[in-house]
Parts: structure tokens; sequence; C-alpha cells
């Protein structure tokens, strides 16, 4: 499938039935669907809600700068594409080995202060950052720039807790009192669809729970989770999430 094409009426109908369910968070990036996520938001959800019907998550990434000039208008183009006056939640996006030393070097780059100011003009309401690096980059990142941090999101699920070292990311962010936004809690659908012996073993402890909710279930155990984020492509998947959750 074509990953840069959105259809947006049928995220319109996903997004109805979402809100009408009581649940308001979304989340997009410039560089989602070939730039075309935030575009699809705007249509699908800013044009047809006021803005108190929901919060907007966007995120700030580096490797589409060519240079540090270029920030202000990136994000200015961010809220024209997503149709709105403020951010809910902003990010630095995908921290990481490769864009560490980018993100640290606020003296060449300007990252930290240019987002700084954007939030003392209420322009981003809460900030945080997304992380794929090791617990030393994180440490480092949260060295620097922690005391500013409303949260992190951060992958964990129940592959990944020992696979990634996501318990052992999830501790050092609770020496800091962040909370945590989980990004690919089925690790892009892999939890969603077991081999036919694990689904048949879970099936046993709980036979009228979904394969998804136990991926989602787990996640509910942790005290320091405040979010979690699923990626939903049709009314069935919205259906399933809305009944776990």
């Amino acid at each position: 499938a074509d990953k840069s094409k959105v259809d947006v009426e049928r995220v319109c109908h996903l997004a109805d039935r979402f809100l009408a369910e009581g649940f308001t968070y979304f989340d997009t990036a410039a560089c989602y669907h070939s730039g075309n996520s935030e575009q699809a938001f705007r249509e699908a959800v800013a044009k047809r809600y006021p803005r108190e019907a929901y919060t907007i998550t966007d995120k700030l990434s580096l490797f589409m700068l060519k240079e540090a000039s270029e920030m202000p208008g990136f994000f200015e183009k961010q809220l024209e594409n997503c149709g709105v006056e403020y951010f809910d939640f902003y990010l630095f996006h995908n921290l990481c080995e490769m864009n560490i030393d980018a993100y640290l070097d606020d003296e060449k780059y300007g990252i930290y202060t240019y987002l700084k100011k954007q939030k003392a003009a209420g322009r981003i309401r809460h900030l945080g950052f997304s992380a794929h690096g090791s617990r030393a980059v994180i440490r480092r990142f949260l060295e620097a720039y922690g005391k500013d941090m409303e949260f992190c999101q951060l992958q964990i699920n129940y592959l990944d807790w020992t696979f990634q070292s996501a318990k052992e990311k999830m501790d050092l962010l609770a020496e800091w009192n962040i909370p945590i936004w989980v990004m690919e809690p089925l690790r892009g659908g892999k939890l969603a669809d077991l081999s036919a012996e694990d689904t048949a073993r879970l099936k046993a402890l709980r036979p009228n729970e979904g394969i998804p909710a136990w991926a989602f279930r787990f996640l509910q155990t942790l005290p320091s989770v405040k979010m979690i984020l699923s990626g939903m492509s049709d009314l069935g998947q919205v259906k399933d999430n809305v009944r776990t959750f």
C-alpha cells in the first residue's frame, strides 16, 4: 500500500467514533505519511470540531531540517498544516544516538531555546520528547533538559520490556518523575497477531479477551504510563480499543 496516501473520508469516520466514545488524543508529525498526516488531521478533526474537543500532539523531527534557521518556518507550517493556533503537546522527536549531539548543542541549533519560547507564548502547552535511543542517550538528554520535560514517549510492550531495555529506561524516567506516553504497544501490529500456539495459551486464560488487549493490559499495570498510543486504520480496531480501555 502507498503510505503517502491518506483516505480522509475514512479518517473522518474513525475520528468521529473515537471522539464520540470520549477519547480526545491525536498524534501526528510532519514526516508521517510522506508529509500528509498533519493535513489529514486538519481536514478530519480541526475543521470539523471545536478546539476544546480534542488534543493534538506534533513533533520536531530534526532530520527534516537542513539548518537551524529553518526551524521557525517549520514550526509555523506545522501549525498551519494542523489547522490550530497551538499544540497541546510537542516533542523533541526520536531522540537517539544519531541526533543527541545536535539536540544538545543549543548554541549552534537553538532548538531548546526556540521551543521554550513557544511554550512561554502558549503555542506549546506541554513539552516533552520521544526516544528510541539507549538508556545512556536518554540520561544525557535528561541531564541537560530534564527539568523542563513534562513527558516522554517511549517504545514499551511486553516484548521490548527486556529486548530493548524498556524497563530500565522507564526506571530512569521515574527518577525524574517524568510520566510516560507509550508508542508501539503492539510493536507494529506483531503483538496483535500471534502464532496459533501462543493465541491458544492466551485464549485458555481469557477466552473473551482479544489478543491485542493483552498488550494494552500489560501497559495498564505500569503506574508511570499515562498515555498509550495505538494506530487504528479501520472501525473494527477503534471498537476493539474502545472496549479494552
